[in-house]
């Protein structure tokens, strides 16, 4: 059975920094950097809206009662839009293995706001096989859900699931099930990846 590709979004197709989005909210809520910065990033908030436990209202409106912001849930989504930096040089990988007939998927830990504007900002996303998101499926990497959930949608299994993430928990449950699967950290170890598994060239 022909393999399938599957990509993390954050920090492999797109670059991120939420230090973008965090400067720009301080303003307008009661809250600095510092205090906003530990409650998006070390709190379990952002974690219950990325499993699906929160909705984007639920989201926002805890964020709106909790740091006192100012505006809209419009204008919340809108601070999404700047943090994200693409990474031509994977997404450049991504094309040539649609072109050459291998099915691809998303498998990202993210959330309902930021997939709404990555869909519509970048033409990569319908090349896609498909989107195996964390928010939708209701599991978060390393649990073994969100795994399932490609396996099921693929109907791949095993070494027929080549696999890039950047983080190394995420990668070594990948690799638990049998998954090939490389850490990303440099564009070129990870073209070598792929030529290795023959899927590129």
């Amino acid at each position: 059975m022909n393999p399938v590709v599957a990509f993390d979004i954050g920090k492999v197709l797109l670059d991120f920094d939420y230090g973008i989005l965090i400067a720009k909210l301080a303003p307008r809520t009661q809250w600095d950097k510092g205090a906003l910065d530990a409650y998006l990033n070390q709190s379990p908030l952002l974690a219950e809206y990325e499993s699906g436990r929160l909705t984007s209202s639920e989201f926002f409106t805890r964020i709106q009662s909790e740091t006192k912001f100012t505006g809209t849930e419009s204008e919340f989504a809108a601070l999404f839009k700047n943090i994200f930096t693409p990474i031509e040089a994977v997404i450049n990988m991504h094309r040539q293995l649609v072109e050459s007939g291998v099915p691809t998927y998303t498998f990202s830990n993210t959330n309902e706001m930021a997939v709404r504007h990555i869909s519509r900002s970048y033409e990569f996303w319908p090349r896609f096989t498909g989107h195996i998101l964390s928010h939708e499926v209701k599991s978060l990497k390393p649990d073994a859900g969100i795994y399932e959930s490609l396996e099921a949608a693929s109907g791949r299994e095993g070494e027929s699931i080549i696999y890039l993430d950047d983080r190394p928990e995420n990668i070594e449950a990948g690799l638990a099930r049998g998954w090939r699967a490389c850490c990303h950290q440099d564009v070129s170890k990870t073209r070598g990846f792929l030529e290795v598994q023959g899927v590129l060239t």
